[in-house]
């Protein structure tokens, strides 16, 4: 069973950067491709971003040109670069590492951006 564990979360002024990471327990290398979601109360968890096993990346409309996925297999650990920062952005964060069977979920971790 592998777990995912999101850090990097916090308060941040609007137009400020966060770095959020996901750290694996296993081979980020066995997921077919990695996420990051976002998610406020009430609302729909929403996707932001993919990073598939090939390093090929995607990303939603909203963050496209401020936001950057990326991978370190040697550190089995996912990232999500945030710049450009807008109160919108507020949401918990979760990362998933998808298989062909099942798909694996983070805790969670809150991002706040202040106006």
């Amino acid at each position: 069973q592998v777990q995912l564990v999101e850090s990097g979360g916090g308060l941040v002024q609007a137009g400020g950067s966060l770095r959020l990471s996901c750290a694996a327990s296993g081979s980020i290398g066995s997921f077919n491709s990695m996420d990051w979601y976002r998610q406020t109360p009430g609302k729909q968890r929403e996707w932001v971003a993919t990073i598939t096993s090939g390093g090929t990346t995607n990303y939603a409309d909203s963050v496209k040109g401020r936001f950057t996925i990326s991978r370190d297999n040697a550190k089995n650990t996912v990232f999500l670069q945030m710049n450009s920062l807008k109160p919108e952005d507020t949401a918990t964060y979760y990362c998933s590492g998808r298989t062909l069977g099942y798909t694996y979920w983070g805790q969670g971790t809150q991002v706040t951006v202040s106006s």
